[in-house]
């Protein structure tokens, strides 16, 4: 299939159009994750770089300043930059949830060590300061230090509220969009504001990345419950990690007292036995927790499309109006 056709999934004809960039942008992160004196850094970042991941961020980066008529060279300084923070925080998180599995393969904390992936963790987030530093912009450097501060912030907030069975949603929101929608939001902001674009095209990409951010974790925390292997993360993880997503927090807020106990025991507790996730699974589709959470995901997502109209129009910003829709489309 030709990947410039509209037939392709949206995605694929993004980084289709982007490929000269994106090849641009993997050059430069299999430079900048050389070490002279350290070779555990890149053959632990080449595990996860290179394990299949769909770039998503720092395309929207490329994409925002392409569309926005940049034909600089620091839109790739930033989409290598936001791919770094965005796998510090993967080799920080796996440790954190003692994950086994991303993307389909064994955690670099698996095969090397939790040290070894903090550490390397550490070196990516300077080195995407070292990167972004040399764009000359102050206001990027601002925008995606914040984001870095954020996105810390959301984890720890995730943390606290783990095993808190009166974790509201507004607080699950403020912890998506620190874990997962600041970094998007940054991306795409600091694409527009590389290209010299005027204001209102700045906020809108601003917002683009903020709502299509929070689809995509609503999405990702849906798929925990109701997704299959192919995923590429085990099923129920968010369940024996006693974390409080959507969908429970809708189910709780309608549970009888033998669900209350059963959510107590499992998420409060940590107590999660054998079929417990099929019990979960059967308590969320009794009171619709599953499909309103399928449903909110696919608000946030239209909130994104319409979010895009405030820009030019261009090929690209179709791309990423068809992304949003993408992002959700594996519950639809």
């Amino acid at each position: 299939m030709d990947l410039a056709t509209p037939t392709a999934k949206p995605h694929d004809r993004l980084a289709h159009a982007l490929s000269g960039d994106m090849q641009a942008v993997n050059a430069m992160i299999r430079e900048r994750i050389a070490s002279e004196h350290a070779p555990r850094i890149p053959e632990v970042t080449a595990h996860l770089v290179e394990a299949g991941g769909k770039r998503l961020r720092p395309m929207l980066t490329l994409a925002a300043a392409r569309l926005c008529g940049y034909d600089g060279p620091y839109h790739i300084h930033l989409a290598a930059t936001v791919e770094f923070i965005h796998t510090a925080t993967l080799l920080h998180d796996d440790v954190v949830d003692d994950s086994k599995q991303r993307r389909g393969r064994p955690t670099a904390n698996l095969l090397w060590d939790n040290t070894s992936s903090v550490l390397v963790g550490d070196y990516l987030f300077a080195r995407s300061f070292q990167v972004m530093v040399e764009t000359g912009s102050l206001r990027v450097l601002g925008i995606l230090s914040n984001a870095s501060a954020t996105i810390a912030e959301g984890e720890v907030l995730q943390l606290t509220a783990a095993r808190n069975l009166e974790t509201t949603e507004e607080t699950y929101l403020r912890v998506v969009r620190g874990k997962t929608a600041a970094l998007f939001s940054a991306a795409t902001e600091v694409g527009g504001i590389i290209a010299g674009a005027p204001e209102p095209h700045v906020a809108a990409l601003r917002a683009y990345g903020d709502a299509l951010g929070i689809a995509f974790q609503i999405v990702d925390d849906l798929l925990d419950y109701g997704g299959t292997a192919a995923i590429g993360k085990a099923l129920g993880d968010d369940l024996r990690e006693g974390k409080l997503t959507l969908p429970v927090i809708r189910a709780l807020a309608q549970a009888d007292a033998e669900e209350r106990a059963f959510w107590s025991r499992t998420i409060g507790k940590g107590r999660v036995e054998a079929g417990d996730l099929d019990r979960a699974q059967a308590i969320l589709a009794r009171h619709g927790a599953l499909e309103s959470t399928r449903q909110t995901a696919l608000d946030w997502a239209e909130r994104a499309r319409l979010s895009l109209r405030a820009l030019p129009d261009h090929p690209l910003s179709e791309m990423l109006e068809d992304l949003a829709s993408y992002v959700v489309e594996r519950i639809s």
